[in-house]
């Protein structure tokens, strides 16, 4: 039920990221950060109940890289700089990439080699973690001691894109270095 209600997020945050709202861009960090959160408690309650199906393994990943790619397109599509840019398609590049390794492992009767690892959670994390501040957008303004500080919430986002971005790589690199291993032995 919870990635299902990932999947039903995703147009919704659509139509709120192009309507004539007011506060466009709290609304859908908040729709967002529903989603997100969804995809960790849905992880967190299926480990812990030690409860899973078939339905459940195929569409969270697809929930998961869908909600990524939507968001990251218009992201892209709000900011086409190549500092946006290239991090998008690699991010994009990396889902599609991992997605068809996994059905060719599949294919190939080691499926598990390419599941889940450490390396991916870190990698929605911090994935999750920017997008929802590049989402956000607005500048902050602190004041201490009489003086008015701007943070820029997205530089900082940016930023935090870029250090998700080494996971992303890295991760891609060893589900392919993973994989590799278990072909060359079978």
């Amino acid at each position: 039920m919870l990635t299902l209600m990932r999947i039903i997020f995703i147009p919704i945050f659509v139509i709120v990221w192009y309507s004539p709202l007011e506060n466009v861009n709290v609304i859908c960090s908040f729709i967002f950060m529903i989603a997100a959160i969804t995809d960790f408690v849905d992880g967190y309650l299926a480990r812990k109940l030690n409860v899973s199906s078939k339905l459940g393994a195929f569409l969270d990943p697809v929930a998961d890289k869908l909600m990524v790619t939507v968001v990251i397109v218009l992201l892209v599509e709000k900011d086409p700089r190549m500092a946006m840019s290239i991090p998008a398609m690699i991010i994009i590049g990396r889902e599609v990439f991992i997605s068809a390794l996994r059905e060719w492992m599949a294919e190939n009767g080691v499926r598990g080699v390419v599941s889940v690892s450490w390396l991916g959670k870190f990698k929605a994390f911090g994935q999750m973690g920017a997008m929802w501040l590049l989402i956000y957008h607005d500048n902050i303004f602190i004041t201490i001691q009489d003086t008015i500080y701007c943070i820029s919430v997205y530089q900082i986002a940016l930023n935090l894109l870029y250090v998700a971005l080494i996971y992303t790589i890295w991760s891609m690199v060893d589900y392919s270095w993973a994989a590799w291993k278990a072909m060359r032995t079978n």
